[in-house]
């Protein structure tokens, strides 16, 4: 990296003084200003690089005007919730069981998509966008407290009393959660590889230890770096198509959602989920990728051992997101549950 070389040619341009302070007064005039002079035309050189390097790698929002053209179906599906405007994709015949999809965190309701196609005959299917993801504005609250209350708002809003809520990820943990606060409102409950439980950096009870300098994606986030943050989520890699990883890209440089996103990892305050597992009533199919490199197969044990009707389903072969990787494949087991 040049800004490294950079940086470590400045600081080796210091005079190194191994004998104390006073050793510093018997370098020759002429010398040490010759050294203050180095030091300053190499900081003037870190400055000019880091300056240029950010001005290189500056990455600006998009248009919004031009991602609602690409990403929003219809203008009706921008709906105003809780004091929130949420992108909403409400498709399936008006009478029909209800699906509720909840994505993960950096995602949208298009990640639902070919589920959403496969499912949309039979079912009422309805997906959104989370504050600042998405298509979906900016909120100031990130809380799972508020994010509850904006689902359940959002269920009224579209007048539907009870819902078979499917999560992943980080949908995951909002689907359990409102499984527990709002027992009468969920039928099923569909977990895929959900969060919850503690981490590095993600104790209970406590706000997330985020790196102050992952704030810097505000501003630069080159699609590359993205792409390398995605790829993992898939078991292979060649199934993470061009055009997915450009949706991904495009809406994370929709106007606000890097800030919201910084934000809501910030504000992420886990509780210890066993006691609120224990209360779910909900029928509950666990869905996990074998290859998930997220959050690992192994933590399925967890949810079994609290949630009273749960099982699992192992998908070989997928990583954390198989409704993308392998959409038919792992709609299977899905909806021969849907259809207990």
């Amino acid at each position: 990296m040049v800004v490294d070389s950079t940086l470590h040619i400045w600081i080796h341009c210091e005079p190194h003084d191994r004998h104390g302070a006073g050793q510093r007064d018997r370098i020759p005039l002429r010398r040490r200003l010759s050294l203050a002079m180095n030091r300053r035309f190499w900081l003037t050189g870190l400055v000019a690089v880091m300056l240029g390097a950010a001005g290189w790698l500056y990455t600006p929002d998009r248009d919004r005007a031009a991602l609602e053209i690409r990403y929003l179906a219809d203008r009706a599906d921008l709906r105003q919730v809780d004091g929130v405007r949420l992108h909403v994709r409400d498709t399936g015949p008006r009478g029909a069981p209800v699906l509720l999809l909840l994505h993960g965190l950096g995602a949208s309701l298009h990640t639902w998509e070919p589920w959403a196609r496969a499912l949309d005959t039979t079912y009422r299917v309805v997906r959104f966008d989370f504050p600042g993801h998405g298509l979906s504005a900016a909120d100031t609250d990130y809380s799972d407290v508020r994010t509850l209350r904006l689902v359940a708002s959002l269920l009224d809003s579209l007048g539907i009393l009870k819902a078979t809520v499917i999560g992943n990820s980080m949908g995951g943990r909002i689907a359990w959660r409102f499984a527990a606060t709002h027992p009468a409102r969920v039928g099923k409950l569909v977990l895929m590889a959900p969060d919850g439980f503690a981490s590095p950096g993600f104790a209970y009870d406590t706000r997330a230890d985020v790196p102050a300098a992952l704030g810097l994606m505000r501003w630069v986030l080159p699609r590359r770096m993205l792409e390398a943050n995605l790829a993992p989520a898939y078991a292979d890699r060649t199934r993470l198509a061009d055009s997915v990883v450009a949706r991904y890209y495009d809406l994370m440089l929709a106007p606000g959602n890097r800030a919201a996103l910084f934000a809501r990892m910030q504000q992420t305050m886990l509780i210890d989920p066993v006691p609120v597992l224990r209360t779910i009533t909900a029928p509950t199919l666990l869905v996990w990728g074998e290859q998930d490199r997220m959050i690992p197969l192994s933590n399925a044990q967890d949810y079994l051992a609290a949630i009273p009707q749960a099982r699992l389903v192992r998908l070989s072969a997928l990583g954390h997101l198989p409704f993308e990787e392998a959409p038919v494949r792992a709609l299977i087991p899905v909806r021969a549950f849907l259809a207990e």
